[in-house]
């Protein structure tokens, strides 16, 4: 992907490293980003699945009752 393909119009954190250049990242610089980036993920991914937890388990809890 390019960094054209990148989405620039976001404001938020994502979105500045998404459209910040790289170019004056060394090859050290840019592995301990990428590492640093997969753990955010990893991060997002754990508290994702925690919300859909609590979502299914909402929606469990409020399903209606079936009547006879």
């Amino acid at each position: 992907m390019e960094d054209d393909d990148l989405p620039r119009m976001r404001s938020d954190a994502a979105g500045q490293l998404a459209g910040e250049s790289l170019d004056t990242y060394s090859q050290d610089e840019l592995m301990a980003r990428i590492q640093l980036l997969e753990a955010e993920i990893a991060r997002v991914k754990a508290h994702h699945g925690k919300a859909d937890a609590h979502r299914k388990f909402a929606d469990a809890l409020f399903k209606p009752r079936e009547t006879d």
